[in-house]
């Protein structure tokens, strides 16, 4: 049987790993959740500052940033165990 989920060969130098998608998709994701995480705080955050993750910038953005990153790295949805 053969595995569907392969991906292509791994970058071996710096310069191909910040050419490929093994870099760019975790740090897009990672980016993208700061920043909206930082936006959640900024707009939506809670003002008394006794919210775990919503009271402090800093932990928002670090929130979003994580769930960013586990967003894009998500197991591909074709493969079956």
């Amino acid at each position: 049987m053969e595995d569907s989920c392969k991906t292509s060969n791994k970058p071996k130098t710096l310069k191909e790993l910040l050419r490929s998608s093994y870099f760019w998709k975790p740090a897009s994701g990672v980016i993208i959740g700061s920043t909206l995480g930082f936006l959640y705080y900024y707009f939506q955050g809670c003002n008394s500052g006794t919210c775990g993750i919503t009271g402090n910038p800093i932990s928002s953005t670090l929130f979003g940033g994580v769930l960013g990153l586990f967003f894009v790295n998500r197991p591909c949805g074709s493969c079956k165990n």
